[in-house]
């Protein structure tokens, strides 16, 4: 059996691929460097915790990791729709606790652009809407 890499072809797929190397770079960089990624999440962990360090290595990076790697390594549309739908219920997890919780801030109207940014990219190409 033989294994190439699927180099994006279309306008619609660079856009999936990006969203999905974003996601990778995010993965990343909470894998290798949980510390940064928590500051830029503006998530601090409680001193003496190290449990929640080990949460944004393996949890957090895990998913964005698994998911971004096989949209890029096997380009299949099913992989970009739940990469995308991924990011939207990100941003719908996001929005409720900007209505309910009280964190309406400046960075969470950004992270939810962002997000929907994200969400928006693969499921454009998925569904069609970009070629």
């Amino acid at each position: 059996m033989e294994f190439s890499f699927p180099w994006p072809m279309s306008q619609g797929e660079w856009l999936a691929w990006s969203s999905a190397v974003f996601t990778l770079a995010l993965g990343l960089l909470l894998f290798l460097a949980p510390g940064i990624g928590f500051r830029l999440l503006r998530l601090q962990p409680k001193e003496g915790k190290p449990q929640a360090i080990a949460e944004g290595r393996a949890r957090m990076s895990g998913f964005y990791l698994g998911v971004s790697l096989c949209c890029i390594l096997l380009a299949q549309p099913w992989l970009y729709m739940a990469l995308g739908f991924s990011w939207a219920f990100t941003a719908f997890g996001r929005l409720l606790s900007m209505m309910s919780d009280g964190a309406n801030t400046p960075y969470n109207w950004t992270a939810l652009v962002l997000e929907l940014v994200l969400a928006a990219l693969p499921l454009a190409f998925v569904f069609g809407f970009l070629p």
